[in-house]
């Protein structure tokens, strides 16, 4: 008997075990490896990063373009001298998301005497007012190729613009011909969304084109950028500092390009960015150099070279009067914001005490009205010439 109830005992432990583990094994199954346990709701964060291509919108997505209105293959407008051709005019709220040009002209300067031009929500001046070649980034008045974050020029001759340019209650875009020669072709096209309405913490997109060709330095009697008179000069203050951008109101600047055409020997970037924010006076933001500012180092070594956000993607010549430059920077990782105003600066230079070709567009966000822009210089001004300037210049000029 005593046998029987130990058996007994046994069997129910060994029921009861059985159980248990049994018990256990399925709650392992809800706790384990990931696997097999039901997703935990993801954090809004993540959950962006893991849909974000896949949510859905709400926007329209619509085109102005050059196509052929007879249906026919001649995808292109015509823009005699002294005349604009709209790129884009609609009327509502939106986004410009991305341009596209591209040109067939017998006129050498083209890329000079064509100027792109935009307004937003009716407003008076426009907010856009740059040679179209300026715009994007060709500032010497010739193709070449190079991909960035927000402009770039594909094979071959195609203009491309990645800037967002929002309108709340209308946008018009022209290109207007300031040569004397006619533009044969003019392909393009404007893609852009329209919304019901805009939040309202949007500042408005704008690009201003300025150059100083030539460049007066502070200095004309040097040979030497390092030597005495050049390399012991101070410059705090930035005085008589090349200015790509300077303006009021509320807002954030995104970047730069910008060209130079070499009227001395040696190397011409020796100059720092100097940005000024809110009426302080002396630089709120202080650079290093001038290939420092655009990211590179050790005067580029003469290397073109194009990046998502910084670049010198064409250089000719090396250091020497006659050298060719086109650079760029992109603040997008931290717009450079303002409440009252911006001046963005560069000196020519150490302490300014170059002579050479400058050619620059600013790029940036903020509320209107905007300052007045300056006007445009006459198109021969714009076409990159050497000039004799002292300094460390070459004997002859090219031609004399």
């Amino acid at each position: 008997m005593a046998n029987e109830c130990a058996e007994k005992a046994q069997a129910g432990r060994r029921k009861m075990l059985g159980m248990l583990a049994s018990g256990a094994a399925l709650a392992g199954l809800n706790a384990t490896p990931a696997l097999a346990a039901p997703p935990s709701p993801a954090a809004a964060g993540e959950a962006d990063e893991l849909f974000a291509q896949a949510r859905l919108r709400s926007y329209k997505t619509r085109r102005s373009s050059s196509w052929d209105r007879t249906g026919g293959n001649d995808d292109s407008v015509h823009v005699e001298a002294g005349a604009s051709a709209t790129i884009l005019e609609v009327p509502g709220a939106g986004v410009v998301t991305h341009l596209w040009f591209t040109i067939n002209s017998p006129d050498p300067h083209h890329l000079k005497n064509l100027v792109l031009r935009a307004w937003w929500d009716g407003e008076a001046s426009p907010s856009v007012e740059v040679p179209i070649g300026d715009f994007f980034g060709l500032g010497l008045g010739e193709y070449y190729t190079y991909q960035s974050a927000l402009l770039t020029v594909a094979s071959v001759k195609a203009l491309n613009s990645y800037f967002q340019m929002p309108f709340a209650s209308g946008a018009k875009i022209t290109v207007t011909n300031e040569g004397k020669i006619r533009c044969d072709n003019l392909y393009f096209a404007a893609d852009y969304v329209t919304v019901a309405q805009l939040p309202g913490d949007l500042g408005r997109f704008h690009a201003q084109y300025r150059q100083a060709s030539p460049l007066k330095g502070d200095v004309d009697d040097w040979t030497n950028e390092y030597g005495p008179g050049v390399g012991d000069r101070k410059n705090l203050s930035g005085a008589t500092n090349y200015v790509f951008l300077e303006a009021t109101g509320r807002g954030h600047f995104v970047g730069v390009t910008h060209a130079v055409l070499q009227t001395q020997e040696g190397w011409f970037g020796e100059g720092d960015d100097m940005i000024f924010i809110d009426g302080d006076e002396l630089p709120t933001i202080n650079g290093t150099g001038t290939e420092d500012y655009y990211n590179g180092a050790w005067d580029f070594s003469s290397q073109p070279f194009a990046f998502m956000h910084n670049g010198a993607p064409f250089i000719t010549g090396s250091e020497r009067t006659g050298s060719r430059y086109c650079l760029y920077r992109w603040h997008t990782e931290s717009p450079i914001t303002f409440e009252k105003s911006i001046k963005v600066t560069i000196e020519h230079g150490h302490a300014n005490h170059r002579s050479d070709n400058f050619f620059s567009t600013a790029y940036w966000y903020q509320t209107e009205p905007h300052a007045a822009f300056p006007s445009l210089p006459a198109i021969e001004a714009r076409w990159p010439r050497l000039y004799r300037v002292g300094g460390a210049g070459p004997a002859p000029l090219p031609g004399e």
